[in-house]
């Protein structure tokens, strides 16, 4: 991975480790409610103590506004994530102070601690260049396994690697460069899938992806504001008008740099916005005035498979239809098994992330499927977007 260190190169035996992870996990009650997160983790924090690292875990959880808040404790993670590893996790209750310093003190070779919730202190956000030091006096090495966090300017993400001996970890590293493969040096033909509800959201996105892949796919309702962009009647369908304008001149870009922009030919639609509500197929200048398109209709998706036949790379975000109300979630669904399937034979390398198209893979049973799936969220788009993210550009500086 050409201008950052990896574990490979990382000398931690006897040494303090600082791992920068991302333990924002989704929480009910006090319980996990989805541990992939932490499941991710894994395979960094163990080959650490394999070599005789004394790791030392550090993470944000939620918005605490850099105040101690009980309810945002990173407390209950220790015995999930210690359940993960097989092995106890010691929990210091501040991430620095007296305190941690005191459980880091008492780790030995191979052990593990969890510190508190970085964002209890102002200086986390701020990029504190003093925080920063308190944190980087707990450890020897840092490493930055926390791809999902990387588009913030933070104390302990970006700061900190100035500070000590900079590595990526094993997660990053894979981030880093299943997204390498789909825009920084892919085989062509490469394309992108990309739904969601509002192009307004998307526009640096559709900018950046229109100049750079051979083919860009539209789905969701932000086709519906690329439709309405090129004079077809949409109906009742979520539409942003004002957008028009950017949608045509995203178009007229992704001409000029020989990108074919693809839009639904036929889709499903509805007069009501609820799971199985009556639906009906229709060509895509047929929408009736009272009705919304709900899904891509069958044959667009069938058109969309057929083309995969002829690529090699595809990055995916968001979905393709309202896909968490049935039957709108059919297209998406079939064109995932057909990306999977694909990518099964060894013929496209796929990489999906950001948004709901992670758990529409999940809902369509193919999320193990895809070369790589990003639980990065904001990260993956701004990567996607072509922006700098200040977690990758520290580990390049200390690389």
């Amino acid at each position: 991975m050409a201008g950052f260190l990896t574990l490979d190169e990382a000398d931690v035996a006897g040494k303090r480790v600082l791992v920068r992870a991302d333990l924002n996990v989704p929480m009910t009650d006090g319980k996990v409610t989805d541990r992939t997160r932490i499941t991710r983790l894994v395979p960094t924090l163990r080959e650490l103590a394999a070599k005789g690292a004394r790791v030392i875990v550090m993470s944000h959880f939620g918005r605490p506004k850099g105040k101690a808040d009980p309810a945002l404790s990173l407390a209950a993670i220790a015995p999930e994530l210690g359940e993960a590893l097989g092995r106890s996790v010691a929990f210091a209750g501040d991430c620095i102070g007296a305190e941690a310093r005191a459980v880091v003190a008492k780790l030995g070779d191979g052990e593990f601690a969890l510190l508190e919730n970085l964002r209890f202190h102002a200086g986390e956000e701020a990029n504190d260049a003093a925080f920063a030091a308190d944190l980087a006096a707990l450890g020897e090495v840092y490493v930055n396994d926390a791809f999902a966090a990387a588009h913030r300017a933070h104390a302990s993400i970006a700061a900190i690697a100035r500070l000590l001996p900079a590595f990526a970890g094993r997660l990053m590293e894979a981030e880093l460069d299943a997204l390498n493969k789909v825009l920084g040096a892919p085989e062509r033909p490469v394309a992108a899938v990309i739904g969601g509800a509002k192009v307004s959201t998307k526009l640096d996105l559709l900018g950046n992806l229109a100049a750079k892949v051979d083919m860009l796919a539209i789905g969701g309702a932000m086709a519906n504001t690329f439709l309405f962009a090129a004079g077809v009647d949409i109906g009742a369908s979520l539409c942003e008008r004002e957008m028009a304008e950017c949608a045509r001149a995203i178009m007229e870009a992704a001409k000029s740099g020989g990108a074919e922009i693809v839009l639904p030919t036929d889709a499903v639609i509805a007069r009501e916005f609820k799971a199985h509500a009556p639906s009906q197929t229709v060509a895509i200048d047929k929408v009736p005035a009272d009705a919304m398109i709900l899904d891509i209709g069958p044959a667009t998706t069938k058109d969309l498979i057929l083309r995969l036949g002829r690529l090699r790379t595809l990055v995916w975000n968001g979905p393709l239809g309202a896909f968490e109300l049935p039957p709108f979630d059919a297209g998406t669904v079939m064109l995932a098994r057909a990306v999977a399937e694909r990518t099964r034979e060894g013929t496209l390398l796929s990489v999906a992330g950001g948004g709901d198209i992670v758990a529409a893979l999940v809902q369509a049973g193919v999320a193990d499927d895809f070369s790589y799936v990003s639980t990065a969220g904001g990260a993956f788009l701004e990567w996607l977007e072509g922006k700098e993210l200040p977690g990758v550009v520290a580990l390049e500086k200390a690389g």
